[in-house]
């Protein structure tokens, strides 16, 4: 890893801590781009981006494997 990416990351992380970091991004950018695209082909008057959707839908499953890691893990 070159140094400016050093500055920006500080934590090392493992392969698997990264595919599992990399997964959860983009299923919340996927959700957030599927709950925008939802929005605009509404046939109603309400074009707006639904954000309870997207936190619902996005956020909230891609962060809940982390919480329940960091709850059933040992503290060393």
């Amino acid at each position: 890893m070159d140094e400016p990416t050093k500055k920006l990351f500080p934590i090392n992380l493992s392969k698997k801590e990264k595919i599992s970091a990399t997964i959860s991004l983009v299923w919340i950018i996927a959700i957030g781009y599927l709950t925008w695209w939802n929005g605009l082909s509404n046939l109603g008057s309400d074009k707006s981006f639904r954000w309870d959707e997207w936190f619902w839908f996005g956020i909230v499953p891609a962060t809940m494997p982390y919480f329940f890691y960091f709850i059933w893990t040992k503290n060393d």
